[in-house]
C-alpha cells in the first residue's frame, strides 16, 4: 500500500530510504502506481482527497533516489514510474504545478483507465498489469509487467472513532465521517463538541490545520469569559552571565535520517568541528530536533559549561525557535544560538559528490562557529498589545473573522471597499449539498443573516467604500489609515487580516465577449435563477472547463460549481442536452457525490487533452455556435451545436490585491494570489508577523472552507489579542549616534519608516543631530545597515564583526574569539576618512 511504500522511502524506514521489493529485497526498475483503491467505487461513493497527490510525491521521491544513488555510483540507474487513474485531483494551491513537474520534469507516464487485473508471474515474480487503454486510440487489452505495484489507498474511519462518536452522541454518516453543515462545518450535531481534520471529510494536511485552528476558535468563543483563568506561564532559569567567558562552542550535527547522513560524511564533519577554535564539544545526532536530542543539548550545555551553541542540520527558519529556547532551558541567551544549514544549501543539492558535500559541510561548520564564537546576548522589552483588529475585506470571510473575533471579546474594524458587504456571496444563487440532503438556506438567507449579526454587533465597526491607504507599526501596534470619499481615518489595532476575496476571470477564450450566448458560469447561474427567463428554452448546453488561467492553476470550485448549474438546469428542464467537456473533473471528498448524480441525470461528459482544446466558432443564426472536441474514446472528432456555451471562468484574485500587497509588504505567489508563510505549518498567517490571511484572498474555495479558514485566521490572530504584552524584536537596528552625521539615507530607504532624526534644522537645511531607529518597531529588515555611508548602523545578531568573522571563516582565514579583525578596524579607519 501506499502508507508502506511511504516507509521504504523514508531515511528512518526498514531499508533507510532505498526502495526494495519486499519479496527478494531487490531494487524494482518499474513501478506502479493504481489509483482510486477504496475511494470511488462500489463501496466507497467519495474521493479521498489525498490519494493523487502523495502518489505523485512518491514517484517524485522515487526517481529522485534512484538518480541520487546512480550518481553516487550505489545504484542501478532510473526508475520507471506509470500511474493509473481516472481523473487526477491536483486541486489546491501549487498541486497542479507539482502535478505537471512529475509528469514533464521526472517522467512520470500517466495513464487514464481502471486496470482490470493484478497477477503475480509465477517465474519472475513480477506483477502483471492488464488494463484497457481506450487513449492510445484502440480499445486492445494491455498487459504490462512491472517489478512493485503501489496501491494509493483511500480513507476510511476506523471502528475506534465510529464508537467514539457514537458515545458521543454526534450524528455520523455511513460510513462513520461527521456529519456537519455548510454554514458551520466545523460544528458537530452536538452543541460544544467540534471536529477538524479526514474525520469531518478527506482531506490533505494544509486543510486539516486550517480546520484544527478553526475547531480552536469556536472553542474559543465558549472559553472567553474564563480566558487566563488556568494559564500557567513557562518557568525559565535565570540567564548566566557570559560576557567575561572565553568562547565555549558545542556542535551538534545532525543526520537528518539519510536527508543529510546519506549524502556526506557526517561523523567527520563532527570530528572536524571539534578542531575548530573555541569547539569544546563536537557530536553527531541522527535528529537533533527529536525531544531526546533537544534534552541531551540542554543536558551538555550545563555539564560543559557551553556559552554557545551551534547545531548544523536544516534551514533556521522552521527549527531555530526549537533550539533557541532550548538555550533558555538551559540557562542561556537564545541569541546565542547559530545554525549551519547542511541540508538545504549542502546535501539537497550536492547529492552526487559525496566528498564535494562532506567538504562544503565543513566550511558551513567553519563559517558558522566563527560567527557563533562573536555572539552576544541580546535583550528584548515588553509592550502592551492593542487588542483590536483590522479586517481588509468584508466577503463571507472577512465578516466570519469579524464576528468570530468580536464572538471572543476583541474588537474588530471591518474594511469594505463597495458600498454593501457580502463579496462574492452576492452572486452565489443556489448551494448544492454532497449528501444530497436539501440545503437548509439559501445564499440570500445566509447571507442576509450574517451581515445583520455583523451589523448588531457592538464589537464591530464596519467601515463601507474604504481603502486602507497607508499602514505602520508591528505586530500588537498597528496603525493604518482608511480613506473613505474624501476623509482620512486613522485606526489602531494590534493584527491585520486579509480577506480581499476574488473575481471570475472574465477572458476572451473561446468567443467571450463577441457573443451572448457565451457566457461564464456566475452568468448562468443568475439566468438559472432568474424567473423572468424560461430555461426551457434551453435544450442544449455545453459547458467548457479550465478556461484561460485555469491551465496554470486548477481554480478548484469550477467542476463542482459547473455541475451544481447543470443539475439545476436538469431540475428545471429534465430533457435539457447538457454535455461538460473537461480535462480532469476534480470533485474532491464528498462531492463526488455530486459528480455522481449529475451522471446518473444523464449529464454526458467528454475529455479533452491538455494540448488539444476544443475548439468554439461563432456565427449568426440558430446553429452559429458551433463546438468541435476530439473524443478520445471514439478516436474522431464531435461537433455540437448547443444552444448556450458556459465557460467555466476561474477565480482570479481581487482588483487592488498586488497594490494591497505592496502596501503591506506582503508576498504572492505567481499567479497573484498571496503567500502563506508555510503551507502546512503556517497555512493563514504570512511570513510578517500579526498579519493573517482568509477567504478567496488565499485561493480559491467553497463556502464551507471559506467559513473554516476564516475561523483558523481569527483563532491565530486572537493568539495574538488575547495577550497583553508581546516582547520586542532583538534582531533590530541601533545607531551609533558617534558616527551618524544626519544625512537621511536611512530615513529614505527604509521600507517601514522606522528611523527619525534626533537634531534640529540649521539656517541652510542641514541637519545637526543623530538618527534614532525605535527598537520595538524596528522590523530587523537591515536595508539602513547595508546603505549608511557612514557605517553607523549595525543590525543587532548581524553585526560587521559576526558577519565578517563569518566570511574569514569561509577562506579559513584564523579568528579568534571576539578580538575584532584587522580587517574590520582597516574598513572603520578608511569609512572615517571618508566622512
Amino acid at each position: 500500500t501506499s502508507l508502506q511504500y511511504e516507509r521504504l522511502l523514508s531515511a528512518s524506514g526498514p531499508t533507510n530510504g532505498h526502495v526494495q521489493r519486499p519479496s527478494d529485497s531487490a531494487s524494482p526498475k518499474r513501478i506502479a502506481f493504481l489509483q482510486c483503491v477504496g475511494s470511488r467505487d462500489q463501496s466507497h461513493d467519495y474521493c479521498s482527497s489525498v490519494c493523487c497527490m502523495y502518489a505523485a510525491k512518491e514517484a517524485i521521491m522515487t526517481i529522485e533516489h534512484a538518480r541520487a544513488e546512480a550518481r553516487g555510483g550505489n545504484g542501478q540507474g532510473e526508475v520507471d514510474c506509470q500511474v493509473f487513474f481516472m481523473d487526477t485531483r491536483a486541486y489546491s494551491k501549487g498541486y497542479e504545478e507539482y502535478y505537471r513537474r512529475a509528469e514533464k520534469k521526472y517522467g512520470v507516464k500517466y495513464t487514464r483507465c481502471r486496470l482490470s487485473d493484478v497477477k503475480e508471474d509465477p517465474t519472475t515474480g513480477n506483477l502483471m498489469v492488464r488494463y484497457s487503454d481506450p487513449y492510445e486510440g484502440n480499445q486492445q487489452v494491455v498487459e504490462e509487467e512491472f517489478d512493485l505495484v503501489v496501491l494509493s489507498v483511500g480513507m476510511e474511519i476506523g471502528s475506534s472513532v465510529k464508537k467514539l462518536g457514537h458515545n458521543l452522541g454526534i450524528e455520523l454518516d455511513s460510513y462513520g465521517f461527521c456529519h456537519t453543515t455548510l454554514f458551520d462545518p466545523l460544528q458537530t450535531s452536538r452543541p460544544g463538541i467540534y471536529v477538524a481534520g479526514p474525520f469531518r471529510e478527506p482531506k490533505d494536511i494544509p486543510e486539516t490545520v486550517v480546520e484544527a485552528s478553526g475547531a480552536a476558535a469556536s472553542a474559543a468563543r465558549l472559553l472567553a469569559p474564563s480566558r487566563h483563568t488556568l494559564t500557567q506561564v513557562q518557568e525559565y532559569p535565570n540567564q548566566r552571565d557570559v560576557s567575561l567567558e572565553e568562547p565555549r562552542v558545542g556542535v551538534f550535527v545532525c543526520h537528518c535520517g539519510s536527508n543529510i547522513g546519506g549524502f556526506l560524511d557526517v561523523p567527520g564533519v563532527a570530528e572536524y568541528a571539534r578542531t575548530l577554535p573555541g569547539v569544546v564539544h563536537a557530536e553527531d545526532n541522527l535528529y537533533t530536533c527529536s525531544q531526546d536530542s533537544v534534552a541531551h543539548i540542554i543536558e551538555q550545555v550545563k555539564a560543559l559549561e557551553l556559552n554557545r551553541v551551534m547545531v548544523a542540520s536544516c534551514t533556521p527558519l522552521t527549527h531555530e525557535p526549537l533550539f533557541q529556547d532550548a538555550l533558555r532551558q538551559a540557562g542561556l541567551n537564545p541569541y546565542l544560538f547559530e545554525m549551519a544549514n547542511i541540508r538545504n544549501q549542502c546535501s539537497w543539492i550536492h547529492g552526487s559528490d559525496w566528498d564535494a558535500a562532506t567538504e562544503k559541510a565543513r566550511s558551513l561548520v567553519r563559517m558558522a562557529v566563527a560567527r557563533a564564537a562573536q555572539l552576544e546576548p541580546l535583550e528584548t522589552s515588553e509592550v502592551p498589545i492593542n487588542k483590536s483588529a483590522l479586517v481588509i475585506g468584508g466577503g463571507a470571510a472577512g465578516m466570519t473573522v469579524a464576528l468570530t473575533l468580536a464572538g471572543q471579546g476583541f474588537p474588530v474594524h471591518l474594511v469594505e471597499r463597495e458600498d454593501r458587504l457580502g463579496g462574492n456571496l452576492r452572486n452565489v444563487r443556489t448551494f448544492v449539498s454532497d449528501d444530497g440532503r436539501p440545503v437548509e438556506r439559501t445564499p440570500a438567507e445566509y447571507l442576509a443573516e450574517i451581515v445583520f449579526q455583523v451589523r448588531q454587533h457592538p464589537l464591530i465597526e464596519t467601515h463601507l467604500q474604504s481603502e486602507v491607504i497607508g499602514t505602520g507599526g508591528f505586530k500588537g501596534n498597528f496603525t493604518s489609515t482608511l480613506k473613505s470619499n474624501d476623509q482620512q481615518t486613522k485606526v489602531q489595532h494590534g493584527v491585520t487580516v486579509v480577506a480581499t476575496g476574488g473575481v471570475e476571470y472574465r477572458g476572451n477564450e473561446y468567443g467571450y465577449g463577441s457573443d451572448p450566448r457565451v457566457v461564464t458560469q456566475q452568468e448562468f447561474e443568475g439566468m438559472l435563477a432568474n424567473p423572468e427567463k424560461s430555461q426551457q428554452e434551453l435544450d442544449s448546453i455545453v459547458m467548457i472547463q479550465c478556461v484561460g488561467p485555469a491551465e496554470r492553476y486548477c481554480s478548484r470550485i469550477c467542476c463542482t460549481t459547473a455541475l451544481k448549474n447543470a443539475l439545476k438546469l436538469k431540475e428545471i428542464n429534465p430533457k435539457a442536452d447538457i454535455t461538460i467537456i473537461y480535462r480532469d473533473i476534480r470533485t474532491y471528498g464528498f462531492k463526488e457525490r455530486v459528480y455522481t448524480r449529475a451522471r446518473e441525470a444523464g449529464v454526458r461528459f467528454i475529455h479533452y487533452d491538455f494540448d488539444r482544446k476544443p475548439d468554439v466558432s461563432v456565427a449568426e443564426g440558430p446553429k452559429g455556435l458551433q463546438v468541435r472536441v476530439s473524443e478520445p474514446v471514439l478516436g474522431r472528432e464531435l461537433r455540437l451545436a448547443p444552444d448556450l456555451l458556459v465557460l467555466s471562468m476561474p477565480v482570479i484574485p481581487s482588483p487592488g490585491a498586488r497594490d494591497l500587497a505592496s502596501l503591506l509588504k506582503l508576498p504572492v505567489d505567481m499567479d497573484g494570489f498571496f503567500l502563506e508563510a508555510h503551507v502546512k505549518l503556517r497555512p493563514v498567517d504570512f511570513s510578517a508577523d500579526g498579519v493573517f490571511m482568509a477567504g478567496l484572498a488565499h485561493y480559491p474555495k467553497l463556502l464551507d472552507e471559506t467559513i473554516g479558514q476564516a475561523q483558523a485566521a481569527a483563532s491565530r490572530a486572537a493568539s495574538v489579542l488575547a495577550q497583553d504584552s508581546i516582547l520586542t524584536n532583538a534582531r533590530v537596528a541601533v545607531v551609533d549616534p558617534d558616527r551618524c552625521v544626519g544625512c537621511l539615507t536611512c530615513v529614505r530607504i527604509c521600507p517601514y519608516g522606522v528611523p527619525t532624526i534626533s537634531g534640529q534644522y540649521t539656517g541652510i537645511g542641514e541637519i545637526v543631530g543623530a538618527a534614532y531607529i525605535e527598537a520595538a518597531v524596528c522590523h530587523g529588515c537591515g536595508t539602513c545597515v547595508s546603505e549608511c555611508p557612514a557605517r553607523a548602523i549595525q543590525l543587532m545578531h548581524y553585526t560587521d564583526a559576526q558577519t565578517l568573522n563569518k566570511v574569514d571563516a569561509l577562506f579559513d582565514i584564523d579568528f579568534s574569539g571576539f578580538v575584532p579583525l584587522k580587517e574590520i578596524d582597516l574598513v572603520d579607519e578608511l569609512m572615517d576618512e571618508q566622512v
